[in-house]
């Protein structure tokens, strides 16, 4: 018997620091709980491309510093229907000077139009984060 295989959509999710120890988070539209700058990475766009354009779009930040790949996974965000995701979670520093700020996200991606309200979380922290993407915060601490 033939199992079909599901897809991994690509997607780059970016923890972005300041001071050693400030994680931009944002409580986004539609899911309970923080979230990190990311998004699907485009056909034929590297990760590390797809990581400084989803930023931009999704926070308006054009400079980041000190870029790292983390580490890889998959995660299944739900078994029926089948929805996985090839995750790649990068590090990186930002001189922000700015405690909060909204942004609208931009792109043409789903969340184009959306207002994101950006702050700072104080690491380490016990907060939860939605879709799982605090899995690896740890390796920034």
């Amino acid at each position: 018997m033939h199992k079909s295989v599901v897809p991994c959509v690509p997607k780059v999710c970016a923890y972005l620091t300041r001071n050693g120890h400030e994680l931009l988070v944002f409580e986004g539209p539609g899911h309970d709980g923080l979230q990190i700058p990311k998004g699907t990475i485009e056909p034929g766009e590297s990760p590390w491309d797809a990581l400084e354009r989803e930023v931009w779009e999704e926070s308006g930040l054009t400079t980041l510093q000190n870029i790292e790949h983390l580490t890889s996974d998959v995660w299944t965000r739900r078994r029926t229907p089948p929805k996985r995701y090839h995750r790649h979670f990068f590090h990186a520093e930002v001189d922000v000077d700015r405690d909060t700020w909204t942004h609208v996200v931009t792109g043409d991606g789903d969340e184009q139009g959306a207002e994101f309200t950006y702050s700072w979380l104080e690491l380490p922290t016990t907060r939860e984060f939605a879709l799982a993407l605090d899995d690896y915060v740890h390796l920034r601490i």
